[in-house]
């Protein structure tokens, strides 16, 4: 058995730790990470700060009403629901004119429209800050149109606990619904990319660099919102949530993110197309570096691509000469089973956590491949050869191509 063989057998062996490791991992994480739930606080805090609730929108009339109906019934008293409609094409302004008019003259929804993007700002950044410019809130909580509350305390719960943890940037992570096919097979896949740079214990802890920040749930005090010089200091990002954590906690303030039971849901992407570029775009917009995306390939053809390809091979070869006669061959084989074992228990019990079915753990392989490519795609887009297209606005780099 030559060294070659060696190398690839001790490489099958180490992947199988690193996946074994990984059980550690998670009974660590479900005793020290408990997600924010209706459970956590029963009553809210004496004396609440007010609160801003904005909420960008463009071409969003299949979720909007959802959205603002759950939202408007929260049980938090002193909060405002700001819209803001950015150049929508569809039912979108109407909707929310609709819904200005039935809630009459209480205040607590206000609709902008936004006609025009401002030169040098891409779409929901320079819509938020027309938001943020009508908003009168000690704290400003910035969500998405395709966000449903399933409970009426997801503000009340969420203040109260940056107010007893310190927090003065908190981004409450949703709960992601996947009914189709694509979205069961590749969401959690790219998921687990994000958790392998922005994992939660050194997101929350102060001294580690690493920051994230979900903008389906981001609270800010409006100070620290202006420290960091809001929207401004990101009018050009794809993904402004995660480089508006990072300034934050460049800055020294007390970065928090926390997962939910049942507060809050937002379904992503429907169909693969969607998936595809809606993940490239996130892709991009997170790592935004060539070294991020190429080890987040390879640590998915490491630790993915390279057990199943050398089952399917170690096995395939064993089988046809005879267990006697394959040689290294069996080596080959014993250690990939291991590796795909270890890497499939692994993946039902993440999946149960991430409220996915773990029946789908043996399919994480087909997202890998998936993502693989999704990976590849964010290159692309790398330095302007490749433009990304959202909301109907192209852009090409960090710059608006076409709105």
């Amino acid at each position: 058995m030559g060294i070659g063989w060696w190398v690839w057998v001790v490489l099958l062996c180490l992947v199988a730790l690193v996946w074994a490791s990984r059980h550690i991992e998670i009974s660590r994480a479900r005793r020290r990470f408990r997600p924010l739930s209706e459970d956590s606080y029963k009553d809210g805090l004496a004396d609440p700060p007010s609160l801003s609730v904005l909420i960008a929108a463009k071409d969003e009339e299949a979720n909007i009403e959802r959205a603002v109906r759950t939202m408007l019934a929260q049980d938090y008293p002193r909060f405002e629901l700001i819209v803001i409609n950015d150049r929508s094409t569809d039912g979108t302004p109407a909707i929310l004119e609709r819904l200005a008019a039935e809630t009459g003259t209480n205040g607590r929804l206000k609709v902008v429209h936004v006609t025009q993007l401002r030169e040098g700002w891409f779409g929901k950044n320079n819509a938020m800050r027309e938001g943020v410019a009508r908003a009168g809130g000690q704290w400003l909580c910035f969500s998405d149109a395709d966000c449903t509350q399933l409970s009426r305390r997801t503000l009340s719960l969420a203040v109260r606990h940056a107010v007893e943890t310190g927090a003065e940037f908190l981004s409450v992570l949703p709960i992601l619904e996947a009914r189709g096919f694509w979205e069961r097979i590749v969401q959690p896949v790219c998921g687990a990319v994000m958790v392998f740079w922005f994992h939660p214990k050194r997101v929350n802890d102060p001294r580690h660099p690493a920051a994230y920040a979900n903008g389906a749930f981001m609270m800010i005090t409006r100070e620290t919102y202006q420290a960091i010089g809001g929207h401004e200091a990101v009018r050009t990002e794809v993904n402004e949530d995660i480089h508006m954590a990072r300034l934050a906690k460049q800055s020294g303030r007390r970065l928090l993110v926390v997962s939910n039971d049942n507060l809050y849901s937002v379904r992503m992407y429907t169909g693969l197309r969607q998936i595809w570029h809606g993940w490239s775009r996130i892709f991009y917009g997170c790592f935004g570096s060539f070294r991020r995306l190429f080890i987040s390939m390879m640590f998915l053809l490491t630790t993915n691509v390279l057990p199943y390809a050398s089952l399917i091979l170690g096995w395939t070869v064993t089988g046809v000469r005879g267990w006697d006669q394959a040689g290294p061959w069996r080596i080959v084989a014993l250690a990939a089973s291991a590796a795909v074992l270890a890497q499939v228990t692994t993946i039902a019990r993440f999946y149960r956590m991430s409220r996915t079915s773990p029946w789908l753990a043996p399919t994480f392989i087909l997202g890998a491949v998936i993502c693989i490519g999704m990976l590849i795609s964010a290159m692309r887009r790398l330095g302007g050869r490749a433009t990304t297209t959202w909301r109907g606005t192209t852009y090409r780099g960090n710059q608006v191509a076409s709105a």
